[in-house]
């Protein structure tokens, strides 16, 4: 069938596989949720079906609309947000909930693939970089101000697809010296209890010697050096305000990063609980798992937001070391997929929105995962078409079909 070349069938195939893989899963879990989600995925295949019948213009076209109406959801919530689990970031309609996060991060991937693509556009111009940094974080801040620090973490999926543009991979190496000196300087300070000036020290050695070595062995100019050096001088500070810093979080958010030092058993009553027993549930499925429904951990309910957030734990227990690795690689393959797809795009703006869209599921995936595992604070991140939720299954899903959208009319194109 002739119009059927373009659509991509690897894409859609591991789409329609993840979901109703999820959905089997969310009804092991809860029946009733299970027959939810898959009302959920009919929808979003009902309005995938709309998607695809669309201008593809329109997206481009009403990219800055779509942002804002984002935006606007966001700062709604301060007034008529919904509190669950102690965030305040749901709309409640009756009986159906809705967490317009999800469909912010489509606004904002949207709008930065339509100012990406646009002609003056130049990654090496100030003027150009501060534009696409500030419609990635005005979004950004209101998510920090929520708080949602999970869904903040997602944002920097779209530093992602600015690094495909040409920005500076320097930018990644300074927020990850930023964010290991602050986890290393409260390690330090508890539970070793190590002064923290020996740390500032090292740091500033480090630092010097970074300097002489580029001036004395690479000729370069102080004065160019000027920038690397102020961070420096902010890490060194750091590492001395990093326990005052983590002494102001909510309890709750300190004790998801102690359980990484000392352990979720310490913490086995409060925020260790989820990561004990979900770590309990993937280490008893073995090889081949326990068989659908017959998970003790999963069908006794001991994992709090096992249908939602720990959804992986499930599949650890009942399809055991099989399953999981199965579900690792199709998440692999699939994400691997749209970022191939992408860089293949003609036009700019496909391929900078789907690098967004490639690096969100990326992001997700990662860190949902590493939460799972111990290996990542808990910080309330979905896994995309898995977990259960209509918001977040729709907001993936719409993401999914535009893109797909977009590379049917590519393949399409003429030019």
């Amino acid at each position: 069938m002739k119009w059927a070349e373009g659509i991509d069938k690897l894409g859609m195939t591991l789409y329609i596989l993840l979901c109703v893989f999820a959905i089997i899963n969310i009804h092991s879990v809860k029946a009733e949720l299970g027959e939810k989600q898959l009302i959920f995925f009919g929808i979003s295949c009902f309005v995938g079906l709309i998607i695809f019948f669309m201008r593809t213009k329109f997206f481009e076209n009403m990219s800055a609309i779509i942002y804002v109406g984002g935006v606007l959801l966001l700062i709604g919530l301060f007034p008529f947000g919904t509190e669950i689990l102690g965030q305040k970031n749901w709309y409640k309609f009756g009986g159906f909930t809705m967490q317009p996060v999800e469909f912010a991060k489509i606004g904002t991937s949207l709008m930065l693939a339509n100012y990406v693509s646009n002609q003056d556009f130049n990654i090496n111009n100030q003027r150009s970089l501060i534009t696409s940094l500030a419609i990635i974080a005005i979004p950004g801040v209101v998510v920090l101000m929520i708080p949602d620090v999970g869904s903040l973490l997602v944002f920097v999926a779209f530093v992602i697809a600015l690094y495909r543009e040409g920005l500076s991979g320097k930018l990644f190496l300074v927020g990850t010296l930023f964010a290991g000196v602050f986890l290393i300087a409260n390690y330090l300070n508890d539970p070793l209890k190590i002064d923290l000036w020996y740390f500032t020290v090292i740091i500033l050695i480090l630092g010097a010697i970074w300097v002489v070595f580029n001036v004395a062995m690479l000729h370069k100019n102080i004065y160019s050096l000027l920038p690397a050096i102020g961070i420096i001088v902010l890490l060194a500070g750091l590492s001395i305000v990093s326990p005052i810093v983590f002494e102001k979080l909510p309890k709750h958010q300190q004790e998801r990063v102690e359980v990484l030092y000392k352990g979720e058993r310490e913490f086995r009553d409060t925020s260790g609980y989820n990561l004990l027993y979900s770590k309990t549930a993937i280490g008893s499925g073995g090889m081949l798992g326990k068989g659908y429904k017959q998970g003790s951990v999963t069908q006794g309910k001991f994992v709090p937001e096992q249908e939602t957030d720990y959804i992986f734990c499930t599949v650890g227990e009942e399809w055991g070391f099989l399953g999981s690795t199965i579900l690792i690689l199709c998440y692999a393959i699939f994400i691997g997929r749209i970022y191939y797809l992408a860089e293949n795009q003609k036009s700019t703006f496909n391929r900078v929105f789907g690098y967004c869209f490639a690096s969100i599921l990326l992001i997700h995936f990662v860190i949902n995962l590493g939460m799972v595992m111990g290996l990542f604070p808990t910080v309330g991140i979905p896994l995309p078409f898995f977990s259960y939720g209509g918001s977040s299954l729709l907001a993936f899903s719409i993401m999914t079909f535009i893109f797909f959208k977009l590379n049917y009319a590519d393949k399409n194109s003429l030019v």
